[in-house]
This record gives structure tokens, C-alpha cells and sequence, in this order.
């Protein structure tokens, strides 16, 4: 019985390689986090907006709405 013979091609291996980053790709990281900080803070302020009754609607208190531990996404 043959094994099945495999070729990998040596320009996708990266062993031991450290990546370095580009100032482009460093500003480009720091603007991701922001926009990911920003957009949770949408997210906390529109369930703030919410009545009582809508968040009991949705299973969330008061005091869940405005907390760090429960996180809300609307996508």
C-alpha cells in the first residue's frame, strides 16, 4: 500500500519567521481598536436609551445595560 505523496510549497512555510510591523500596519491596528472601542460604546449608550421594559424584552436589567460584563452587539 502507497502513502499519498504530498508537496507543499516552501513560499507558504513561514518557520521561525518573525513578522515585523510597518508603521502602516501599526496606525491601521491602532485604527481598528479605536473603531471597535467606539462601536461598543454605541452599543452600551443605545441600550442605556432603552426603557425598563425593553431590556426586560431583550433579558437584560438595568444594571446589566451599563456593565462591561454583559457586552451587546447589534450585528
Amino acid at each position: 500500500m502507497q502513502s499519498p505523496s504530498i508537496t507543499i510549497s516552501s513560499a507558504r512555510i513561514r518557520v521561525g519567521l518573525k513578522v515585523r510591523r510597518t508603521p502602516l500596519s501599526a496606525i491601521a491596528a491602532v485604527a481598528r481598536l479605536l473603531m471597535h472601542k467606539m462601536n461598543e460604546r454605541r452599543n452600551r449608550n443605545a441600550l442605556l436609551e432603552l426603557s425598563d421594559d425593553q431590556l426586560k424584552d431583550i433579558g437584560l436589567s438595568r444594571g446589566q445595560a451599563g456593565s462591561d460584563v454583559h457586552v451587546y452587539s447589534r450585528y
